[in-house]
């Protein structure tokens, strides 16, 4: 008697694995080296953020965390999630920024986060009135930083959907989820 055609994890049809679509936001190539290219001119910048308090790192694993609600990044969401709860961000909190709701986060980070979650929506092109709110609540210099922030996440979130959606198309579906 003959074994049925089924995937080993799911119990589906292994066809409907192998037909399944890869659903995650992933970089084409010429975005990519639009975002490198962006990151390596401001060197300078982003290592000034990363060294400097203007940011909190309790904060800026917030801002991460959001936009990795968005993009859905497996690896940005386990590191950012132990960056967090090292810097002192409550398991809630994060459980919370995970699923896209800011009701656990300090009122005075809101703008901000909602503002990262509409720039990962927005495929890194806010609207224009977002980014006067944002300049407006933080000043500029802030601003900056906030987004500096964000150009590095998305980053590291579309890079790590792309590694997992080549991986599912290798192995037909079974990795790479």
């Amino acid at each position: 008697m003959r074994k049925p055609d089924v995937a080993r994890d799911t119990g589906q049809p292994s066809s409907w694995i192998a037909n399944r679509k890869f659903s995650k936001r992933t970089y084409g190539i010429g975005e990519f080296f639009v975002d490198i290219s962006f990151l390596t001119k401001n060197v300078r910048n982003v290592r000034r953020v990363m060294r400097e308090k203007r940011i909190p790192s309790a904060f800026r694993e917030r801002l991460m965390l959001s936009v990795t609600s968005v993009y859905g990044c497996r690896y940005c969401c386990w590191l950012h999630t132990r960056e967090a709860l090292r810097s002192g961000v409550e398991q809630e909190e994060i459980a919370g920024l995970l699923t896209g709701s800011m009701d656990n986060c300090p009122e005075d980070e809101a703008i901000a986060l909602l503002y990262a979650q509409h720039w990962a929506d927005s495929d890194a092109r806010p609207d224009p009135e977002a980014v006067g709110r944002l300049d407006e609540a933080y000043g500029a210099e802030k601003a900056e930083a906030i987004n500096l922030i964000l150009r590095m996440i998305r980053v590291g979130n579309l890079s790590g959907n792309t590694w997992d959606r080549l991986l599912s198309r290798i192995s037909r579906g079974r990795w790479g989820k």
